[in-house]
């Protein structure tokens, strides 16, 4: 039996991902662990492995294919001993079966009825017609608090990935039955229903979103360019609406004197050993600090260091601090794990290597999910405060602005100072505002006395 060789999911958020790289062509022979293609994800590009021996009789999906689903056959493996042309051909009934599902749908002919006699009396009107068993099974139907909506498996999941809710779809199909056809028109804002969805009694009334039909109507033709999403700036969008939307946050915001970090950094960055080409080991920067005072920050309201699930609280014991990464097409966050157990130079470089390895699209997925807290430093742009959104199932984020020169009182006298405005995010759901305030106090008081992070 041929063996098919399916798009694997290479993380647990992961729905597709593009074909990048074949590294083996048809006809070669591979065994298992022998590195075959190159997947790109939302946030990373990996290596897939063959599980199975054999030689590759069918490349079905030609490198370069993007939005490739989870699952999908993407090449067939002929075992020893059988035809390879003849395992190549397996592929094709399941294409055929996609090609069925994309053509346009005719509404069956309805079944002719018998002269019969005129009764004599009026009869009931008749109940209206239902679909058929197999067509019920097929079309599955959904709801949205308000009608059943059918539609074909394959049109549920353009829909999903497009984004688009069936409810606002006209359907085409049998019994107004949603199609393939019909996903593809709503992508470009054609026979797109606005969202109708009653707000409850007392709440206050939500102004549909606008279609994307609606939107480029506000602007003249021509006066600017689609840029069409990618992966990344999909799941970016999708993950924050749904924080914003379901999570209870709430933001604390304190100063802080970084006089003695950046004294120490500077001390501490001349006196840091050099390579045999002369170059420092490591050299700090004031987000290394921020990263080592928030994990251990952390560790002394450990309280403070937890996840939300319906279920249970999580609470970690470990502080794995995720560090806003800005890409050119896109964020990603990838985490330093047990931070407090790991000293400012061993952050630093910990930090440079993950970073660079984000731009590259090299990350492991256990490299940026996860964690317990964030951080994201915008001080660099000379951004003075801001509020981050919380990256789920963590708890916090910490927004970090620039440090500058203000004037402060000490002593009845006014002086100048090296401020930091840093702004916490809480998940209300697992930490209370009294909880917040104790753990952005301990990473202030952590933060103004470098010391205390080294002993």
């Amino acid at each position: 039996m041929p063996i098919n060789i399916l798009m694997p999911a290479l993380s647990p958020t992961m729905e597709k991902g593009n074909l990048a790289k074949w590294l083996k062509k048809e006809g070669d022979k591979v065994k298992s662990g022998d590195v075959i293609a190159e997947i790109e994800t939302d946030k990373a590009t990996m290596e897939v492995e063959a599980v199975d021996e054999g030689t590759i009789a069918k490349i079905v999906v030609p490198e370069g294919t993007q939005d490739v689903p989870v699952n999908d056959v993407i090449a067939v493996l002929a075992g020893d001993g059988e035809d390879v042309k003849a395992a190549g051909v397996a592929p094709q009934q399941a294409k055929a079966e996609a090609k069925a599902e994309a053509k346009p749908e005719t509404k069956p002919e309805a079944p002719k009825e018998k002269p019969v006699a005129a009764p004599a009396e009026k009869a009931p009107a008749p109940a209206a017609a239902a679909p058929s068993p197999a067509l019920a099974k097929e079309a599955a139907p959904q709801t949205n608090g308000q009608a059943r909506i059918f539609s074909s498996p394959l049109a549920r999941r353009l829909a999903k990935e497009a984004n688009i809710e069936l409810a606002r779809i006209n359907g085409s199909g049998p019994h107004g039955r949603v199609i393939a056809r019909d996903v593809e028109e709503a992508k470009s804002g054609k026979a797109l229903k606005a969202p109708a969805a009653a707000p409850a009694a007392g709440a206050p009334s939500i102004a549909p979103s606008m279609s994307d039909k609606q939107i480029l109507g506000l602007y003249e033709e021509g006066s600017y360019e689609l840029i069409p999403h990618d992966g990344m700036r999909r799941t970016i969008a999708q993950r924050l609406t749904a924080a914003t939307q379901s999570m209870p946050t709430f933001y604390l915001t304190i100063d802080c004197d970084i006089g003695k970090l950046t004294a120490a950094r500077e001390e501490i960055n001349a006196a840091a050993p050099k390579d045999k080409d002369k170059k420092p080991l490591y050299k700090l920067s004031i987000n290394d600090f921020v990263i080592k005072a928030m994990a251990l920050a952390l560790q002394r309201i450990p309280e403070a260091n937890v996840s939300w699930s319906e279920a249970a609280m999580l609470k970690h014991k470990h502080s794995d601090i995720g560090v806003a990464v800005a890409l050119p097409f896109g964020l990603i966050t990838p985490i330093i794990r047990k931070a407090e157990t790991k000293s400012l130079s061993a952050i630093s470089n910990e930090m440079k290597d993950l970073a660079a390895r984000a731009r590259a699209k090299k990350l492991k997925p256990n490299e940026y999910q996860g964690g317990t807290s964030s951080v994201s430093n915008l001080g660099m742009y000379g951004i003075k405060d801001f509020t981050a959104v919380i990256n789920p199932p963590q708890s916090s984020i910490l927004a970090v602005g620039t440090g500058e020169q203000r004037a402060v009182v000490r002593g009845g006298q006014i002086v100048p100072a090296t401020i930091m405005s840093v702004t916490l995010s809480c998940d209300h759901r697992a930490v209370d505002g009294a909880l917040g305030a104790q753990l952005i106090g301990a990473f202030k008081m952590l933060i103004e006395n470098p010391v205390m992070m080294v002993v």
